[in-house]
């Protein structure tokens, strides 16, 4: 069990907080809005009214003795720079802080974010690719140009194994697990290893390449 400090309740922060809990990991909720902490109060383990952009009553929360510090601070973003600033000095292991541009997203890599996550854009990337897709099951993108998804076997590839497929030579993809049906994995697939019906492909690689093979799979 890890110990998480969420700090700003907006939507991300609060769906971030509450699956943490839901986990079984030790989540503090942290907001200057009473109203929000009040709601989310039950769903976390601690939640707590107070102002992160202040360092003393930061620190008199003990974050140097949490895993990681979410810092999802909405539209203002000199706070968002200032707390992540602030938990890194307080000596949380590993911050992740919601961006709102490329610009952002620089500074707080700067000041220490040791991750940078964009939920908005990800998630609108996200749910396009479900909307058009009949294959890709779900998709996470990684950086501007490489993304990981999930992708189910289409039926021309059911009862071949990965060295016939050579997926990486013809579409330029990396298949990093298979998950069976029944929920058995498979991680770093064989040669040998042969895909069935109804499995599906996780795999990392380039946009370009997953776009040419969901073509190839839609057909």
């Amino acid at each position: 069990m890890k110990q998480f400090v969420v700090i700003g309740l907006g939507r991300f922060g609060v769906s971030v907080a509450t699956e943490l809990y839901r986990m079984g990991h030790e989540v503090l909720a942290i907001d200057r809005s009473v109203e929000r902490v009040e709601e989310i109060a039950d769903s976390v383990t601690h939640a707590v009214c107070a102002d992160a952009t202040d360092e003393a009553e930061l620190g008199s929360l003990g974050l140097r003795n949490f895993d990681v510090a979410v810092v999802s601070i909405g539209s203002d973003l000199q706070a968002s720079i200032l707390v992540t600033m602030l938990c890194k000095e307080l000596g949380v292991k590993y911050v992740l802080t919601k961006a709102k541009s490329d610009l952002h997203a620089k500074v707080l890599q700067r000041v220490g974010a040791d991750k940078v996550v964009f939920p908005e854009r990800d998630m609108g990337a996200r749910t396009a690719y479900n909307l058009v897709s009949t294959n890709i099951l779900d998709y996470i993108e990684l950086s501007p140009d490489y993304s990981l998804v999930e992708i189910s076997v289409p039926p021309q590839w059911v009862g071949k194994n990965m060295r016939e497929l050579n997926l990486r030579v013809r579409y330029g993809i990396n298949v990093m697990a298979i998950r069976h049906v029944g929920g058995d994995i498979s991680v770093a697939p064989q040669g040998i290893d042969a895909l069935e019906k109804d499995d599906v492909l996780v795999a990392i690689g380039s946009n370009a390449s997953i776009s040419k093979l969901e073509d190839m799979a839609g057909r």
